[in-house]
Formats: C-alpha cells, sequence, structure tokens
C-alpha cells in the first residue's frame, strides 16, 4: 500500500514540475523534425531530374553538375534520425550539408539565365516550380520545428521544470540560427515571367532565377 502511495506522489510530484510537458514537448519535436527531414528528401529527390534537364543543353557546365552531384551525395550521407537533434554537432554538419545544396542548386539554375532555350523548356519549368514549391514547405516546416524547439528548451530552462530536466537528464537541443537561416532559409527565386529572348550570342540577364540572400 505504501508502495503505491510513494509512486501515486512521485507521479503527481513530475507532472507538477513539468515532467507531461516534457513528453509533449519532445513528441512535438520529434514530429516537426520529421516534416523538415521529409521536405529535404524530397528536394534531394528532384536533383537529379533537373541536372539532366540542365545536361541537355548545357552538357559543358561539368563543375556545376559536380558540385550538385558531390552535394547531393554528402546530404543522403548522413542519418538524419530523430535522435540527431540531441547532437549539437550533427546537427550542425547536417545543417552545412544542406547549405552546401542550397548554393549547389542555386548554381545550377543560374546556368540557366544563359541558356534561354532551356528557360523555355516545359519540363525545366515544372522542376523549377516543384523546387520552389519545396522551399517553401522547407521554410515551413523549419519554422515549426524552431517553435517547437523553442518551447521545450524554455521549459528545461525554467523553474521548477529545470529540476526535472536534471532528474531526468533533458537538456536543451539545437535549432537552427541566424547565420545558417541566411544561407538555406531563402529559396531560389523563380521568375515564371515571360522574358524576351536574349540575342544570339549572349546570355539573358533578365530572369530572376539567382538565390535570393
Amino acid at each position: 500500500m505504501l508502495k503505491w502511495l510513494w509512486i501515486s506522489c512521485l507521479a503527481l510530484a513530475l507532472s507538477g514540475c513539468g515532467y507531461n510537458t516534457f513528453q509533449t514537448a519532445d513528441e512535438d519535436i520529434k514530429a516537426s523534425w520529421a516534416e523538415v527531414l521529409n521536405q529535404y528528401q524530397r528536394r534531394a529527390d528532384l536533383v537529379p531530374n533537373l541536372v539532366n534537364v540542365v545536361k541537355g543543353y548545357a552538357a559543358h557546365e561539368k563543375d556545376v553538375f559536380t558540385r550538385v552531384t558531390e552535394a547531393r551525395a554528402k546530404v543522403g550521407a548522413i542519418q538524419a534520425t530523430p535522435e540527431l537533434v540531441n547532437d549539437e554537432a550533427a546537427f550542425q554538419k547536417f545543417i552545412a550539408a544542406q547549405g552546401e545544396l542550397t548554393g549547389a542548386i542555386s548554381r545550377l539554375l543560374l546556368v540557366a539565365e544563359n541558356y534561354p532555350q532551356l528557360k523555355a523548356d516545359g519540363l525545366f519549368r515544372d522542376l523549377q516550380a516543384q523546387l520552389e514549391g519545396t522551399e517553401n514547405r522547407i521554410t515551413v516546416a523549419r519554422n515549426r520545428y524552431i517553435e517547437a524547439v523553442k518551447a521545450y528548451n524554455v521549459t528545461v530552462r525554467s523553474f521548477p521544470s529545470n529540476l526535472t530536466a536534471m532528474v531526468m537528464g533533458y537538456k536543451v537541443k539545437p535549432s537552427f540560427t541566424v547565420e545558417n537561416e541566411k544561407a538555406i532559409a531563402v529559396p531560389p527565386r523563380v521568375d515564371f515571367g515571360t522574358a524576351a529572348p536574349a540575342p544570339a550570342g549572349g546570355g539573358d540577364t533578365s530572369g530572376s532565377l539567382s538565390h535570393g540572400y
């Protein structure tokens, strides 16, 4: 009887010190992180098709294709499991790899500025639209993750829930910072306007396919 009474008191004490809040906040982080990964994967899946279309018009841009391929491979090599959000170093490595892929995709899109026929290709334009939509979804998913981590970390640091955090081993989780937000948060700007074709021998620089900062 005393044993069950002690367990009940302990459960009540933990509940009053934020234990249940930790469980809810942790699940929110897992769910929001899973969505971030889902959208990043969606982007990575678009890259091969985008590269192949550009190659059809600009086969000699080998350096650009190599950088995109290598950046995508680096992203794919990272095991982005839910546990990654508990490892600051691994989290930052993942973010850096995604930043490299963003930059590589941006350079790939810039190639299109010099190839009016490529810009007019229906498949290329469709892939651009998919990429832009995916980048927007990445931003939404990432912002949800940031908010989930913020709520969790406030609970970890606040009294009296910080006592529960110390007892149960809960620690603050890493989030996106202002610096890496600049590197990966702004999606490539895609102009679907009907720009006039560039004259022979010159590139059309009137579009806005460049990556904005």
